[in-house]
């Protein structure tokens, strides 16, 4: 099978049905979503479905597995990497996102999270929340400086109600933790 063929449709095999929602194939809810109402069975499946669109209009598609980054939930050999969801405590109208990846080197985090938001943020009006807030799960050796990155994006579109065009200019990010000292296990 091409790396591609995900992204051409591929088959099914070894993958949960968007319907679905199967516990045993997502990530366990992280620290960001403590303390908040975690989506799971209907409620997740609902918005995972919508997320699949979002992700395909918008282009959000992990090029290590050539799919659609919503299909990582949905993935067997993957049972620990994906989004969970969680309602905001103090605010319903604020959904929480956290991604998981497959490794704490992933290279696309970043990418993918700021993609991610870009998605769905930039087309509120295909889903019933305001703002979804998302984050990388702290398992990831770079997820205070994504996260920091992902925070500056999140505080110039509430002050703007506007995406920027390059997530860099929410800000020159001078003032986040330089992880680049971080070993790596290669």
């Amino acid at each position: 099978m091409s790396l591609l063929s995900g992204i051409r449709g591929g088959d099914d095999t070894g993958f949960d049905d968007y319907d679905a929602f199967v516990p045993e194939h997502v990530p366990d809810p992280g620290e960001v979503l403590e303390g908040h109402d975690v989506l799971t069975d209907a409620d997740h499946a609902a918005f995972h479905r919508v997320t699949m669109g979002l992700f395909a209009e918008r282009g959000v598609y992990d090029m290590t597995f050539g799919y659609n980054l919503a299909r990582l939930n949905l993935d067997h050999r993957h049972p620990d990497a994906g989004f969970r969801y969680a309602r905001e405590a103090d605010d319903p109208a604020v959904l929480r996102a956290e991604f998981t990846p497959t490794t704490e080197f992933c290279p696309q985090s970043d990418t993918l999270t700021v993609g991610a938001f870009r998605a769905w943020n930039g087309l509120t009006e295909r889903h019933e929340y305001d703002l979804v807030r998302v984050r990388v799960d702290s398992m990831h050796h770079q997820s205070v400086a994504i996260n920091g990155k992902l925070q500056q994006l999140e505080a110039t579109y509430r002050e703007t109600g506007e995406i920027p065009d390059d997530p860099g200019s929410a800000d020159d990010g001078d003032d986040l933790p330089d992880e680049t000292d971080v070993e790596t296990p290669f």
